[in-house]
């Protein structure tokens, strides 16, 4: 059974601009995402200032820094440090076997809005989450985002602590969403202080035939819903 998630407070338009601004600001900074920079910073200016400022801050520090050292600090901040993964499913499963289902899941998701992802990512990436939000599904793009909000909440206070550029575009994110509730806050909590699961025992079921999320084939038994994260702390 599904969640039931409360309404977006914010208009149609307005989420998926600042959904899609955050996407690519938390891109690899390459050639073609400072190309895009302006068309980031005009978008920005139809958010009201709690989304619009933070993303606009980030656009300032990538046009200010040179590329490579934009691009170091980048794999610094977001291939190097746990609390900083842009992974959603990392936070609720760590490196362990649950983590290939609920990535599964993520896949699912996805095709019910006939979107097909290609094997350049894992679905669970944040970047790939808010592209399909802005641009498929907002309903079950947002669904995806509440469902894993402690695990976005730590990435947002673990990069607003270190005073990394790239806060401002998960606080714009944090900011679309309806404020926290108690288990929510209890799930932040615990963790921010213990972080992510850290049984290494591989992504397994991911590549397991017997979890193919696809379309069922004539003959064969329909894939089965997979289940919600669980996070430490939550209920």
């Amino acid at each position: 059974m599904s969640r039931k998630h409360p309404r977006p407070a914010l208009p149609p338009s307005q989420l998926s601009v600042a959904w899609q601004a955050a996407s690519l600001l938390l891109g690899y900074p390459d050639e073609q995402l400072l190309g895009q920079l302006d068309m980031i910073r005009a978008a920005s200016h139809e958010l009201p200032p709690a989304l619009g400022e933070p993303i606009r801050a980030v656009v300032v520090h990538l046009e200010s820094a040179p590329a490579t050292e934009a691009q170091a600090e980048y794999v610094e901040t977001f291939d190097t440090r746990r609390r900083n993964s842009l992974f959603m499913t990392y936070f609720a499963h760590g490196d362990t076997r649950k983590r290939g289902v609920a990535l599964l899941r993520f896949k699912q998701t996805y095709l019910r809005s006939g979107f097909v992802l290609d094997d350049t990512e894992l679905p669970d990436h944040l970047c790939v989450v808010l592209e399909y939000a802005a641009t498929i599904d907002r309903q079950l793009g947002w669904g995806l985002l509440l469902d894993h909000r402690a695990g976005l909440e730590l990435l947002r206070m673990s990069l607003r602590d270190a005073g990394s550029p790239w806060a401002g575009a998960v606080e714009a994110v944090s900011a679309t969403l309806p404020p926290l509730r108690g288990d929510e806050v209890d799930a932040v909590r615990r963790l921010a202080a213990e972080g992510p699961p850290e049984e290494e025992v591989g992504l397994t079921p991911y590549a397991t035939p017997g979890f193919d999320p696809g379309p069922a084939v004539p003959g064969l038994e329909a894939p089965q819903p997979l289940p919600m994260p669980s996070f430490p702390g939550a209920r």
